[in-house]
């Protein structure tokens, strides 16, 4: 009977972490949406999740993008936009879309 105990939760433990994984399977990322605003130096393009302004880019000399993320000190030199935009996303801690 014993056995028969340790055996149930070890079954019920294995079910509820087949659960969870199924969940994590489940998780969508974050609707983001980009935008652009004129700057003296050229175009500063914005990342926003929702009304929340996650961070922002731009293309500088050496023709490098520069994601800088909002309350954050990083500043990381990118070679295409997109890498840019997924470097601000991550920060905020946001799931990042698979795009394959």
């Amino acid at each position: 009977m014993i056995v028969q105990d340790g055996f149930d939760n070890h079954t019920l433990t294995q079910l509820e972490f087949e659960d969870y994984i199924e969940q994590l399977g489940e998780v969508i990322a974050a609707e983001i949406e980009i935008d652009s605003v004129a700057d003296v130096f050229g175009l500063l393009y914005r990342v926003w999740n929702g009304s929340k302004l996650l961070g922002t880019f731009y293309q500088n000399l050496q023709e490098k993008w520069i994601a800088q993320p909002c309350n954050s000190d990083i500043r990381t030199s990118c070679d295409t936009p997109e890498a840019a935009q997924q470097i601000i996303v991550a920060v905020n801690g946001l799931p990042i879309a698979d795009v394959a």
